[in-house]
């Protein structure tokens, strides 16, 4: 089958029609799987534990928290069921005629910082001359607490206000940003809780991790570059973080779990892992102006990187996050951070791209950017893909700013 979704991915999702209830979904093909369908069916009875409640709920919460097993055989029993193809048509709805809604109901989102070659080109923009990664960068998964209220399906990101002050002005104004800037990630989402705090090692991760999202976390640069003083992140990233709609599980990207990248120094004991971490996982982002999408002219393609260069992996995050007694539950959400490469056309957001708004890039209309504009559409994808394994892809993250208010 070709596209995004064949047999070995089944991605979970939240989706309704015709007005009904929300309810768990699963992409196959050009369709979807009404999973409360198929688990009413009783062919999900042995596998999950009160599964009619489980799927006809409104968010993938109640199935994360059945753990591993219960996600790993109801993946493998969904998969005989759609081979049948004379029965399986009974569960499917064509993805034409549902709408999709948040996957999850986050309690907790972090942000990491995991790409050294992003953190390397930040840190030439703001400290040339200087050693562009600090010295805690290659000991410690650096990240920070996000605003779960703000995180979404939508496809429409409003530009914010906030404080702005110029190199060359005494103090600041209030106004909207005019360096707004995406970051491609990829995010991890939590399905077990490690309950009272017991921190997750790394050898652990996989019991606790269920899958993968695409993410930008929206960044207003101005802003940004005024208020992180000392602390870093506030307003200039709380205003919104997008999600796209399919979580990709991880067991449908075990083929593509690949070594992981060394590290120098090694990391202290609690952050060390033996298991292939990194992924193997094309990524792109592509960018309409208004003026283009009045013309019918494609997005531009505008980045295109892997995301196996990671320096730190998710399981290290995971024990890092929950080293101090932090708990996490299902629903939470962890931002990989901004992932980059280090030759132009791999750089993932344009602060990179633009050396901070000095080098505008040129789009397919005569047009250039620095950051975005109101009326930019951003286009994200993400593939896993290699001769020989299937094609397990992610769908689309979509959005067009808009104007504040």
């Amino acid at each position: 089958m070709k596209g995004d979704f064949p047999l070995e991915n089944l991605p979970f999702g939240i989706f309704s029609r015709d007005g009904e209830r929300r309810s768990v979904g699963v992409a196959y093909g050009d369709d979807v799987v009404d999973m409360a369908k198929v688990a009413r069916a009783g062919l999900l009875r042995d596998v999950v534990e009160d599964a009619t409640a489980v799927f006809e709920a409104p968010t993938l919460n109640a199935f994360l928290a059945g753990g591993h097993g219960a996600w790993r055989d109801t993946r493998v029993r969904l998969q005989h069921v759609l081979e049948n193809k004379a029965t399986a048509k009974e569960f499917l709805v064509s993805r034409a005629l549902t709408r999709m809604h948040m996957p999850i109901e986050i309690g907790d989102y972090v942000d990491f910082y995991s790409s050294i070659e992003h953190a390397t080109n930040v840190g030439r923009l703001f400290r040339p001359g200087g050693d562009p990664v600090l010295p805690n960068y290659r000991h410690i998964p650096i990240g920070y607490h996000g605003r779960t209220s703000t995180v979404s399906i939508s496809e429409r990101v409003r530009r914010p206000n906030g404080q702005i002050k110029a190199a060359d002005a005494q103090t600041p104004v209030f106004g909207p940003s005019l360096q707004l800037d995406y970051e491609l990630e990829l995010g991890m989402v939590v399905g077990l809780s490690n309950r009272e705090g017991r921190p997750i090692p790394t050898d652990d991760a996989a019991d606790y991790l269920f899958g993968v999202v695409l993410l930008s976390d929206w960044s207003a640069r101005d802003l940004q570059s005024w208020e992180g003083q000392p602390l870093g992140p506030f307003l200039s990233k709380s205003f919104a973080t997008t999600i796209s709609p399919w979580v990709v599980t991880l067991d449908a990207l075990l083929p593509y779990r690949v070594a992981n990248r060394a590290q120098d120094p090694l990391p202290l004991e609690y952050l060390r892992v033996d298991a292939p971490w990194a992924l193997d996982i094309d990524l792109t982002v592509s960018l309409q102006s208004r003026a283009m999408q009045k013309a019918r002219e494609n997005p531009k393609e505008i980045v295109r990187v892997n995301f196996r260069n990671m320096y730190w992996n998710a399981a290290q995050q995971l024990a890092h996050l929950t080293s101090n007694g932090s708990i996490v539950r299902p629903g939470d959400l962890l931002g990989s951070g901004t992932i980059s490469g280090t030759d132009e056309g791999s750089y993932g957001s344009l602060l990179e791209a633009t050396l901070r708004g000095a080098r505008p890039l040129a789009l397919t209309n005569g047009e250039t950017r620095t950051f975005l504009e109101d009326g930019d559409t951003v286009v994200m994808h993400a593939v896993a893909a290699r001769p020989g394994l299937p094609r397990i892809g992610f769908g689309e993250l979509r959005a067009t700013i808009a104007p504040f208010g």
